[in-house]
């Protein structure tokens, strides 16, 4: 059953440029080193106390290796993060 992976946190507005661009590199990386890997970025609309909230979505082959290798290389974007897993229904 396909699985997919989406992780959220906030940041402050002045920081989203910053973090949109480390997010960015670090979803390409994982893209690239995991063939068949999906990664998207996502934006709340609203601001929430002068924060951001962003999500990150990872689609395809979760595998446990793949899955460690994405908790790896974010682990030095914006914490707390909030991740939650879900199965596709067919």
């Amino acid at each position: 059953m396909a699985r997919r992976l989406y992780v959220y946190y906030r940041v402050a507005e002045a920081q989203l440029p910053a973090t949109v661009e480390a997010v960015r590199h670090v979803q390409t990386g994982l893209v690239a080193a995991h063939p068949g890997l999906h990664a998207e970025l996502l934006r709340r609309p609203e601001l929430r106390d002068g924060d951001v909230t962003l999500m990150e979505t990872y689609a395809g082959l979760l595998t446990p290796m793949v899955e460690a290798a994405i908790t790896q290389a974010t682990s030095a974007l914006p914490q707390p993060r909030h991740s939650e897993q879900f199965d596709v229904l067919d």
